[in-house]
């Protein structure tokens, strides 16, 4: 995977003749990230750096995704808000022989990834020409140019993680897989940071975890700091956040068993120097669906996959 410093921008995808208009994709000015935008007016914007989807749009031009107005978004450090990818620690695991030595969250947030290539709902085995949808993907290895030093230093197995991002007119889908190129095994957990954004924290509960591990009601409603790990049952139970017992986002999950939903409140909010505003814990929720209970031991050659589709609902 070759960086090239002068990448031209992507051209406007053009429309085959018959076929209704489809996505364009371009990239930014100084090749930091790239935007696609469907012909009926939602977006979807990730950074390269950290794969970090920074926003998701709908027709009216609504963000759905919060992010923060102090986020470093010049790959200095990983960016507070959107959806960054953690990889492959949850935290931190300083009793773990593998990740012991990694910083929070590993490395997949810290690192530069590259970008592959885009499909179109044209060219998508299984989807209607009229349904306008648009993937993009993005690819990280033990070998790319734009990895994060410390993951060398401090995780030397060879591997390669393919990130998509897939944009409908009702839905964001964003997967990973992540496959093992080495010749022994490693551990690795794996999570979708997602920061959603609301209208009110106050009036935000959450349904689909009234069975899980450590929860006993089932409504959930948030009135202070949070920072719980659910694991869901049955584990394909889709969580719904809901705003004044509106119904607003659906997420389901594949392959991700446990559901982090993390809210910093008041005091949290104002010790994080890239947190802005103070007050921005009133219209975000974090709904991160992962693989982080235990570990995912991925043998030699072989793979891990999980996504998470968040539908917009009501």
């Amino acid at each position: 995977m070759v960086e090239r410093a002068n990448k031209p921008k992507l051209p406007t995808l053009t429309s085959t003749p018959g076929l209704p208009p489809q996505a364009t994709v371009t990239f930014a000015d100084d090749n930091s990230s790239v935007t696609a935008e469907l012909p009926t007016g939602e977006s979807v914007k990730v950074l390269l750096y950290g794969a970090t989807v920074i926003s998701w749009k709908d027709a009216a031009g609504d963000e759905k995704l919060w992010l923060s107005e102090a986020a470093k978004l010049d790959g200095s450090k990983a960016v507070r808000g959107g959806i960054p990818i953690v990889f492959p620690v949850f935290g931190t695991a300083p009793d773990h022989p593998q990740t012991k030595d990694l910083p929070q969250h590993g490395f997949a947030r810290t690192s530069r990834w590259e970008f592959l290539g885009k499909s179109t709902s044209e060219s998508m085995a299984g989807r209607a020409a009229d349904e306008p949808m648009v993937k993009l993907d993005f690819g990280l290895s033990s070998a790319a140019p734009g990895l994060d030093p410390k993951a060398a230093q401090h995780w030397p197995f060879k591997f390669n993680l393919i990130y998509s991002v897939t944009l409908s007119r009702e839905s964001l889908t964003t997967s990973i897989v992540a496959t093992n190129d080495d010749s022994a095994p490693f551990d690795c957990q794996v999570l979708l940071h997602t920061y959603l954004r609301v209208k009110d924290i106050t009036t935000v509960s959450i349904t689909g975890l009234q069975n899980a591990t450590y929860i006993d009601k089932a409504k959930t409603t948030i009135t202070a700091e949070t920072d719980r790990v659910y694991t869901p049952s049955p584990p394909e139970a889709d969580v719904t956040v809901l705003e004044k017992d509106a119904p607003r986002f659906r997420v389901a999950r594949d392959n991700l068993a446990q559901v982090v939903v993390w809210n910093p409140w008041v005091d949290k909010a104002a010790g994080m120097a890239d947190f802005a505003p103070k007050d921005g814990y009133r219209q975000m929720l974090c709904v991160e669906p992962g693989a982080v209970a235990g570990w995912q031991s991925v043998e030699a050659g072989d793979a891990f996959e999980g996504a998470q589709t968040i539908t917009l609902v009501g």
